[in-house]
């Protein structure tokens, strides 16, 4: 009875996507928690909407537009960082600000822009067509080639970049395609949950993840676990309850989190009334003898 809406083929297709989309985040948003950089998501998000609002108006690829805009703040945090002359939050919101400020400008000058914002905002990961799922797979697969080639990197910079330095390797650059791959995430995830949701795919399933594991690649592998029933739970509570799907997933990914660090508290707790009324039991016996 469950799987029945999966039958129909645009739901295959979302499941697929929605899949494919939280192994992407589960990869990124590792090192965005780990990283403490929310905010870069959040910003990165809302930054795509003058390359998203130019090529709704020039009549080209929603996802290429997205994809320029993430480019260029990626560049343009990369220069700024170079720079060195302000904190990297300051970088993040004069970028965020400002290309979300030329985004206003752009779709101020189109008259029929407002479904296509709401898409962008909100997702539309029932409309994913195959084209779209060849997208996300080459989107997994260059996810895949960033974590590994630069895992390294990231592990050593998160830690002391004077130790990632020592060791050998570039922190400038490692921070660069840090941001790349966050941008890669949230350019791929944007048409399935929206740029307002899409920070909730990034950290939810890994905070979730968190709870019980605590190596890197482990919290990837599980993290995708929980974004995967994000995304079927999500779609299911969309079709039964006639809800938006982008935001069920989300709201689903959010509650999961909670609820699995509610469960780990439980055990815990548990745990120690175990061992507290074992401790009290020896001590018992011990008096007793």
């Amino acid at each position: 009875m469950l799987i029945l809406p999966f039958t129909s083929e645009f739901m295959e297709r979302a499941l697929i996507g929605g899949s494919l989309v939280a192994v992407i985040c589960a990869i990124a948003g590792t090192w965005v928690v780990i990283r403490g950089m929310a905010f870069l998501g959040e910003a990165i998000g809302h930054g795509m909407l003058p390359g998203v609002a130019l090529a709704t108006v020039l009549g080209l690829p929603v996802m290429l537009g997205a994809a320029a805009s993430a480019v260029v703040m990626t560049g343009l945090l990369g220069a700024m960082q170079r720079k060195g002359k302000l904190s990297y939050d300051t970088s993040i919101g004069l970028v965020f600000v400002g290309m979300l400020s030329l985004g206003i400008i752009i779709v101020s000058h189109s008259r029929s822009f407002a479904t296509d914002a709401t898409s962008m905002l909100f997702g539309d990961i029932l409309a994913i067509n195959t084209a779209d799922l060849w997208l996300l797979a080459g989107a997994l697969l260059l996810s895949v080639a960033i974590a590994v080639k630069f895992h390294r990197a990231f592990v050593a910079s998160a830690f002391d970049t004077r130790i990632a330095l020592t060791l050998g390797f570039k922190p400038g650059l490692a921070q660069i395609m840090l941001v790349l791959l966050v941008a890669l995430a949230i350019t791929a995830s944007f048409r399935s949950v929206g740029t307002l949701l899409v920070v909730g795919m990034l950290l939810a399933p890994v905070v979730a993840a968190k709870v019980w594991v605590a190596r890197i690649p482990a919290i990837m592998i599980l993290a995708t676990v929980f974004g995967v029933l994000g995304v079927s739970g999500g779609l299911l509570i969309s079709w039964y309850a006639q809800t938006a799907a982008g935001p069920s997933i989300s709201c689903l990914a959010i509650a999961l989190a909670g609820i699995s660090a509610l469960i780990q508290k439980l055990l815990s707790t548990h745990k120690c009334m175990t061992e507290t009324a074992h401790n009290k039991s020896l001590l018992h016996v011990e008096s007793a003898t």
